[in-house]
């Protein structure tokens, strides 16, 4: 059987990739790179799903994906959990994988990438080899200047982080992850288990995609654009549209955007936002994004030492009394007879 045109093309070019295929050796293989304080469940989430996708059955054994953790130094890196992985390999040739993962964790207690690792990344994109960014990895691509012009998706508790750091940048909150071009982003946890489902379907074939993620007691693979979880909200719908909306409510609860708005960067019209929120929820988007912000208000009345003025302002009001005349209307006391009556 001859090779493919993407497999011819990369043997003439030296590729070590092109050996692995013309060898009839595993379809997909990933190198990750580990920082700091990553967060464990997001790389054993994408681990596993290639674990299993590899073998028949659950023998694990590396047929049709291999995958290896790459380091500059080869010390064992510390997750957020406190439990430690020792890296496989040292960092080498990226064209020996078809996409290099990075797998960030703790915004706080994260150094910057050493420079072998920035050097490492670059040397993958001149090589055309796709970057993955996994949890806050997507903070250390940018900062390797490999996220320039391109979308990227962090999770909805990183945002205002993203947009403090990283200006002129847009980061995607509202979906579990981004495909553009040559980059793939996710929010971490449960969504790279769905990353790396969609590169075994895209490399090994669906089935075994579907297999993985069921052994794991997972869902069937979800696409990029299902929203993310997000806060817990009273608002309940299965609609992604609405989903979306509201996530993206929650996160400017304190500078409301307008329905227009909201419509805009979801690429969807004011109307039909609109008629999703009504046929789902029976209400309007503008009710909705109220109940929401007085929600907020009456959890941190009840849980917090904030002042009902900077509780307004945090849930978005223009001043206390503001936030009182909604509260009463919503709830049938001010703020200030609610903490009384809960202190």
């Amino acid at each position: 059987m001859g090779l493919s045109p993407s497999t011819r093309t990369a043997h003439r070019a030296g590729d070590p990739r092109a050996l692995r295929g013309a060898k009839g050796g595993s379809r997909l293989s990933v190198g990750f790179i580990l920082t700091r304080r990553f967060t464990l469940c997001a790389f054993a989430n994408f681990v596993d799903v290639l674990r299993l996708a590899a073998d028949e059955g659950d023998r694990s054994r590396p047929i049709l994906c291999d995958w290896a953790v790459l380091s500059h130094l080869m010390d064992p890196v510390p997750s957020s959990s406190g439990v430690s992985v020792q890296p496989t390999e040292r960092l080498g040739d990226p064209r020996r994988f078809d996409y290099i993962v990075v797998v960030g964790g703790l915004m706080d207690e994260t150094p910057d990438l050493d420079p072998a690792y920035h050097r490492f990344l670059h040397q993958a994109a001149g090589a055309n080899v796709p970057l993955i960014g996994v949890c806050t990895g997507a903070f250390f691509l940018y900062k390797a200047g490999l996220l320039k012009d391109y979308r990227c998706c962090v999770s909805w508790y990183h945002h205002t982080d993203f947009l403090e750091q990283f200006e002129g940048l847009d980061p995607v909150a509202d979906q579990i992850f981004v495909v553009d071009r040559d980059r793939i982003t996710c929010s971490g946890g449960a969504s790279s288990a769905h990353v790396a489902a969609y590169l075994v379907d895209k490399h090994v074939g669906r089935a075994q995609a579907s297999k993985s993620l069921h052994i794991m007691i997972i869902d069937d693979p979800l696409q990029g654009d299902k929203p993310q979880p997000g806060l817990t909200l009273n608002l309940k719908t299965k609609d992604p549209i609405v989903q979306r909306a509201l996530l993206l409510m929650q996160q400017n609860i304190d500078t409301p955007v307008s329905v227009q708005d909201v419509a805009k960067r979801m690429g969807k019209s004011k109307r039909q936002i609109e008629r999703h929120f009504r046929l789902s929820l029976d209400t309007s988007p503008q009710a909705a994004y109220l109940e929401m912000r007085l929600d907020m208000a009456k959890h941190l009345v009840e849980t917090s030492q904030k002042s009902v003025a900077q509780i307004a302002v945090d849930c978005g009001f223009c001043d206390s009394s503001h936030l009182s005349r909604m509260f009463r209307r919503r709830f049938g006391g001010t703020p200030h007879s609610l903490r009384a009556q809960t202190g």
